[in-house]
């Protein structure tokens, strides 16, 4: 296994991993290492990026599973939206053509779904992050059907802000990074 030249992971620490199905990011210089996401997982990210292909505004593009490059940091957002010119054969797109970034989360990436990635996000000025819960979590409310969709803005002092909270069966217009509308229940088969 690579062990990195200090004590810190970085970014391209990651082209000397093996590509054996596990992925693998680096947060806060912290080698993260997790599975391959359940069936489920990948469905709803699926079924979200070709919903939203549609309304994707011209030179935006939908990737899913690509690093966003953010200092010595490469944290992979489950889907982004992301502005032209895209790098097509480099391992990650810069964070400042970063539109929006999405994390499903599953039980083994709860904490960094909801606490570490956002943070990062933020810092980097990724002006839209969306975490959408497919499991039971602390703080759902009672009767809210699952998936829930949080649609979060950066705001002036670079803190997201919730915008949007949208359970399975409500419609929901979001209105940034463009306009898309979704009912977070069809992003289930």
């Amino acid at each position: 296994m690579h062990v990195p030249e200090s004590d810190r992971w970085i970014a391209t620490d990651l082209d000397h991993l093996p590509e054996n199905g596990l992925r693998y990011e680096v947060l806060n210089g912290q080698l993260i290492v997790n599975a391959a996401p359940k069936p489920i997982h990948q469905w709803v990210v699926t079924e979200l990026r070709d919903a939203i292909k549609p309304a994707l505004p011209p030179g935006a593009f939908a990737l899913l599973g690509v690093g966003v490059l953010i200092g010595d940091d490469e944290p992979i957002p489950d889907l982004m939206i992301a502005a032209d010119p895209i790098p097509w054969t480099d391992r990650g797109i810069a964070a400042d053509q970063v539109m929006l970034a999405v994390e499903v989360v599953s039980r083994s990436t709860t904490l960094t779904d909801r606490m570490v990635k956002p943070v990062l996000y933020a810092d980097a000025r990724i002006p839209n992050y969306w975490r959408i819960e497919t499991n039971r979590f602390k703080g759902q409310l009672p009767g809210e059907s699952l998936p829930v969709l949080f649609a979060f803005v950066l705001d002036d002092d670079g803190e997201y802000q919730l915008a949007h909270r949208a359970p399975a069966g409500e419609i929901v217009t979001l209105h940034s990074p463009f306009e898309f509308t979704v009912d977070p229940g069809t992003l289930l088969p």
